[in-house]
């Protein structure tokens, strides 16, 4: 398990940032008698733009007090369009990954045109290639996967369904449910086998099961897209029908019986440690042995299974459908899995899903598909290239800066926290000092050892699929490397993995507006500095806090101070299940509750690094506090943070986040955590929240 700052939306598996345009139901603060405007202090003269803020972003016809996320980007919403081929655009992610992406190709294309001796740039460069060799690719229509159609389609009885999914699963298919290496859970120096619920089309459980318009609507388009692609992939009109009706069906059974994601939130609910026999007497019609056997996973000790109760329903599932059923549920997650790599109806017609999922118009341009894949197949062999050409040292010394500062200030406010005892703080602490770091990219790149054929861009995807699923699973049985990444080093995004009890920040996500060695200290911590802030709170959410210094599924809080956390949380959910995303549609405070935690904790963390190193700088040089538009240090730190967050987004991809994405729509990360932030009332003159209405945890 790994919290992230955001998670980007690819087809429809999983989830990205959302943003709503809906109202807030709690502004972050009253008004002040009279609406404040910008607050000078110390030197003055510079711009907005000279500390590294926007000031064409903003709307300063907006009340900072009632709609500071207006005041902040409402200039930048009133003139950004989406772009046809965006389901959303952000101010700060989009806009950077833009950058990366443009380098990335440039690189591709040099490794492509100029066939270099190095064999890691030739292997890029052949891959890239082959993705990009569109005739080929639609010449071969439907054949890279014909051996594997042909394997469904003599699926015959339970057992045979299982070995299909075996060799499936071994090349990264995932039918039914799905196996990877996890750290043991009360030894999270070791790795095991990990049992995960799984094999359904649609993104969520609740899309089969709720009974809502948008929903229904929602389904009836899922059953026909399943249609036309058992369609293209060789059936005849008849039998795509029933076959769809089939898909259908036997995936609504399986979410009958899936975890739901506020469930799927519960550290201890998520780890239950069984041995291949208990695992044979949830689910007898699985040869546990054979199947372990094939993806080459030691059938010995014990394996973590997320939701026991998803294989015995598994079970019955397997006894109650016909083998026909299975035939053509076998086969579509076989299409759906490739259809992105094959011809353009494929292509075309997985759009059309992505398309009602997130409303985005027009299909990304083939090379932007392109670079996504050849990053997905060879991350290390493309982050060595990129941090090469695109990463600047500064900001890996900026950046381990900003993590000693908030970790400092993390430790300052632990010892005020009147709520905690001595014995819980002294853990914490702990916690706090082994919490690891890593900065721009990994000290150890992998290798990879597969053929890549230029004119075979299925199979090469199929390839790297299964040589990085037995790598990953080679790790069972085996010590875990603490300082292995998870994130390629391009990548706009950061997270904090709980068991590791380390904050991971590729390079790809220090460039402006979230850091820029130009701009000022109060505008890098406001937007970088909340970022560190919100990963390392993640340790101490209503989930990290669950795992000790060592990454262990371990309590190790007082009970009656782990009471008085939960009563802290139990605020910060409600206060976000009052916010609508869209009408009629309010936040699932549960499901955001450690996202919105680690936002609030992030941005009173930066902000207290930010007035202590401020106060070291000062105690050094005397140097005046440096008003920049007329907008103090303080204003212009709460500013960059706000416009960190400046998004736009298509209502059904809005409609899609608000039920299943754990963070909340970015206009709620900057008004909830700002609501409960008395130092972002001062700054702007607003009156504060009532006492009683502010959630305050770390």
């Amino acid at each position: 398990m790994r919290s992230s700052l955001s998670a980007l939306l690819i087809g429809a598996a999983s989830a990205s940032l959302a943003c709503s345009a809906g109202p807030s139901s709690t502004p972050p603060v009253s008004p002040a008698a009279d609406a404040p405007g910008p607050v000078a202090a110390g030197t003055s003269g510079a711009t907005l733009d000279s500390v590294g803020l926007d000031a064409l972003a903003m709307d300063t016809k907006a009340n900072p007090c009632t709609d500071f996320y207006r005041f902040a980007c409402g200039g930048w919403l009133d003139e950004t369009e989406i772009p046809a081929d965006e389901s959303s655009w952000t101010r700060s992610f989009h806009e950077i990954r833009k950058r990366n992406e443009l380098e990335l190709k440039r690189l591709l294309e040099e490794a492509a045109s100029q066939a270099p001796a190095n064999p890691d740039s030739r292997a890029l460069g052949t891959y890239y290639a082959a993705c990009m060799d569109e005739t080929t690719v639609n010449g071969l229509g439907a054949q890279p996967i014909a051996p594997l159609l042909d394997k469904a389609a003599r699926v015959k009885d339970a057992a045979s369904v299982m070995r299909l999914t075996a060799e499936l699963h071994a090349s990264g298919i995932w039918p039914l449910f799905d196996i990877s290496p996890v750290q043991d859970p009360t030894d999270a120096t070791r790795w095991i086998a990990g049992l995960d619920q799984g094999g359904l089309g649609l993104p969520d459980r609740d899309h089969y099961l709720r009974d809502d318009e948008p929903t229904q609507k929602l389904r009836g388009f899922y059953a026909g897209h399943v249609e036309r692609m058992l369609t293209l992939a060789g059936l005849s009109a008849a039998d795509a029908k029933k076959a769809a009706a089939d898909v259908v069906r036997v995936e609504t059974e399986l979410a009958k019986v899936s975890k739901t994601r506020v469930e799927r939130r519960d550290p201890k609910g998520m780890f239950n440690r069984l041995t291949v026999g208990k695992l044979r007497e949830l689910a007898p019609a699985v040869d546990w042995n054979g199947y372990l056997k094939t993806l080459s996973v030691p059938a010995s000790g014990e394996l973590n299974v997320t939701a026991p109760q998803f294989l015995s329903g598994l079970q019955a599932v397997l006894k109650r459908e016909s083998p026909a059923a299975w035939r053509a549920y076998l086969a579509w997650h076989i299409v759906r899995a490739t259809a992105r790599t094959l011809s353009q109806p494929f292509v075309d017609e997985a759009f059309a899903l992505e398309q009602v999922l997130t409303g985005q118009a027009e299909q990304k341009a083939r090379w932007r598909r392109c670079v996504a894949s050849t990053d997905a197949a060879l991350p290390d062999l493309l982050g060595q290239s990129y941090v090469a050409t695109s990463f600047a040292g500064e900001s890996k010394t900026a950046a381990e800066g900003m993590v000693h500062a908030i970790s400092g200030a993390f430790a300052r406010e632990l010892d005020k926290l009147a709520w905690m005892d001595e014995p819980t703080r002294a853990r914490a602490h702990q916690k706090l000092d082994a919490m690891a770091y890593l900065i721009g990219y990994p000290s150890k790149w992998k290798t990879y050892d597969f053929e890549i054929d230029p004119k075979t861009y299925a199979t090469n995807t199929s390839k790297a699929r299964a040589f990085n699923l037995a790598r990953e699973l080679a790790k069972v049985g085996n010590a875990v490397d603490r300082e292995e990444w998870q994130m390629s080093p391009p990548t706009v995004n950061a997270y904090y993995d709980p068991q590791r009890n380390h904050m991971v920040f590729p390079a790809g996500i220090l460039q402006p507006p979230f850091y820029d060695v130009k701009s000022a200290p109060a505008v890098n911590l406001g937007a970088v500095g909340m970022v560190v802030g919100h990963e390392l709170t993640h340790g101490f959410d209503d989930e990290g806090s669950q795992y000790d210094a060592q990454g262990n599924l371990k309590n190790w809080w007082e009970p009656s101070v782990n009471e008085r956390f939960k009563e802290k949380t139990t605020c910060v959910a409600n206060q976000y299940s009052g916010y609508e995303a869209l009408p009629g549609l309010k936040l699932n405070g549960q499901l955001t509750l450690g996202e919105n935690i680690a936002d609030l904790g992030g941005v009173k963390l930066a902000y207290a690094a930010f007035h202590a190193t401020r106060a070291a700088a000062a105690a050094g040089s005397a140097a005046a506090p440096v008003t920049a538009g007329g907008y103090s240090e303080d204003q212009q730190f709460f500013l960059a943070m706000g416009q960190a967050w400046c998004a736009k987004y298509r209502p059904e991809l809005e409609r899609l986040m608000a039920q299943t994405n754990p963070h909340s729509p970015p206009r709620f990360r900057v008004q909830g955590a700002l609501a409960n932030l008395p130092e972002f009332s001062a700054a702007f003159a607003c009156a504060p929240r009532p006492e009683d209405q502010v959630c305050s945890i770390w």
